[in-house]
């Protein structure tokens, strides 16, 4: 048997590599910094295939972070997906946004303890679909008939998910609210909603350059096209034929009025008329469906728009040609109008137009001064683009991102969503006098149809430029408005 050398202390090293020496604690450092940084460019951040959270759609919205409740949530989940779609339909009936609709389904399914919920929003239709794990799934469908003008309703279940979301009121009581919310009366009767069409087209006609008996003509006007539209409401009349019919009558009073000498500035008159009969909040509304990922829903909502623009050119189309065959004298609709008034007064119509547009909307009262001042401040905004020559199209766009950022704070700060401050305050800029002047080319100078077809394209970018810079406004605003949501929500949870 060999024996071992009498020196012998361990294994021979028998590889032939040089001895390594130990890594300092530098080294090892740099050496983890170095696997970590491989492993995120071979591997990434997340599986690829792994779903995205339906929570995580809240980010960026009023409703990030719900309180969650829990415990024995699975046993009645039916009332509290019957309870989300209900308040789907009734944020859709009174003019929401898809995305605004979507977030609030999410937080109140979320706050009220349902997971696995997938929402998928159309036009006119919400579904739910609830698929709990080992457990047969529900699907749930509601779709949306009516629209209404009741922005304070709005506002009501906006707080009502707030509410929700900040973990202070259960499924019984939310639904309680609900009800309260749908079944109380508009803040403002129907009178008071007739006289403030009159009286926001009486102001807008002074701000665009008209005179007293303008404005005065544009009031009476305004007050029968109501009555006007009341009346075939009543008779079930579809409303493309309604706005049609109220379009041609504005129209038509105007040019008897010029006819009869009674008025030298018709096409004022005309502006002041159909100004609210734009379709301002299905446009705003679908252009913000467009950019949030909502194709079906906005391709919806824009053709309805389209149809509503179509029946207001058919109407003032269909009173040009009646005033043409009676002999009526021609219009010259290059006349431009200088300011009527000094610029104080034109603020003050400013802020008296926009307030009279939330009674007809259905503003709540407190909401009436805010959106005004936002108004105002969106027209101080519109006169500096125009004195520094930034051009017709991009002005209005400029103040419409005013109005949609300040939009967005004040309706925080009020409790109500961003869309009903924006839309009141932002009609203003909408361009009435071009579509009444490309309108009346088309119809009347037949030799100039190019002109006309041009101006209506200048019209429809304005409007779409208005409605996007709304909808990037409240865009900015995201980060600026993080503390007024929570700040909102911690109040909820002392009440």
């Amino acid at each position: 048997m060999n024996k071992r050398p009498e020196n012998y202390r361990g294994k021979p090293h028998i590889d032939g590599l040089p001895k390594t020496e130990p890594l300092s604690p530098s080294q090892l450092g740099h050496d983890a910094a170095a696997k970590r940084m491989l492993r995120r460019l071979v591997q990434g951040e997340n599986p690829p295939t792994a779903p995205m959270s339906i929570v995580d759609r809240l980010a960026g919205s009023p409703y990030a972070n719900p309180m969650i409740q829990v415990g024995g949530v699975d046993t009645s989940a039916r009332k509290t997906l019957d309870f989300a779609l209900h308040l789907a339909e009734t944020m859709f009936r009174y003019g929401a946004g898809a995305l605004e609709v979507e977030t609030s389904i999410i937080a109140v399914t979320a706050a009220l303890g349902l997971k696995n919920i997938e929402v998928d929003i159309t036009n006119q239709s919400v579904a739910i679909n609830y698929a709990p794990k080992d457990q047969p799934p529900i699907a749930l469908l509601r779709v949306v008939r009516s629209w209404t003008n009741n922005y304070a309703g709005l506002a009501k279940v906006h707080r009502l998910v707030t509410d929700i979301v900040a973990g202070g009121v259960g499924r019984d009581e939310a639904i309680r609210r609900l009800d309260e919310a749908i079944t109380s009366p508009k803040p403002f009767p129907r009178w008071m909603v007739t006289m403030a069409f009159g009286v926001f087209a009486a102001v807008f006609v002074g701000v665009l350059g008209g005179g007293p008996v303008s404005s005065a003509i544009a009031f009476v006007a305004n007050l029968g096209v109501s009555l006007l539209a009341r009346q075939l409401g009543r008779w079930r009349v579809p409303d493309f034929f309604t706005t049609a019919a109220c379009a041609f009558a504005v129209t038509l009073t105007a040019l008897l009025l010029w006819r009869f000498g009674l008025t030298n500035a018709p096409a004022i008159v005309v502006v002041g008329g159909i100004l609210l009969l734009l379709p301002t909040g299905r446009l705003v509304s679908s252009v913000q469906d467009a950019i949030n990922g909502f194709p079906v829903t906005a391709a919806g909502r824009f053709l309805s728009t389209l149809l509503t623009f179509g029946a207001i050119v058919a109407g003032i189309a269909v009173a040009f040609v009646v005033g043409s065959m009676t002999g009526m004298q021609a219009i010259d609709v290059t006349q431009t109008f200088p300011p009527a008034y000094d610029l104080w007064v034109l603020v003050i119509f400013t802020a008296i137009a926009v307030i009279a547009i939330g009674i007809t909307e259905q503003t709540s009262w407190e909401l009436l001064l805010p959106t005004a001042a936002v108004g105002v401040a969106g027209y101080f905004v519109l006169l500096g683009a125009g004195a520094l020559g930034l051009g017709d199209r991009f002005s209005p766009a400029l103040a419409a991102v005013v109005i949609g950022l300040l939009a967005r704070v004040v309706a925080l700060k009020m409790g109500a969503p961003q869309l009903v401050v924006a839309v009141p305050a932002a009609l203003i800029l909408l361009p009435g006098l071009t579509i009444f002047r490309s309108m009346y080319v088309l119809t009347i100078e037949e030799s100039e149809i190019l002109l006309g077809a041009g101006g209506m394209l200048n019209a429809g970018a304005i409007v779409l430029a208005t409605a996007a810079g709304i909808v990037l406004g409240d865009t900015l605003a995201r980060p600026l408005t993080r503390s007024l949501a929570s700040n909102e929500r911690r109040r909820a949870r002392r009440r």
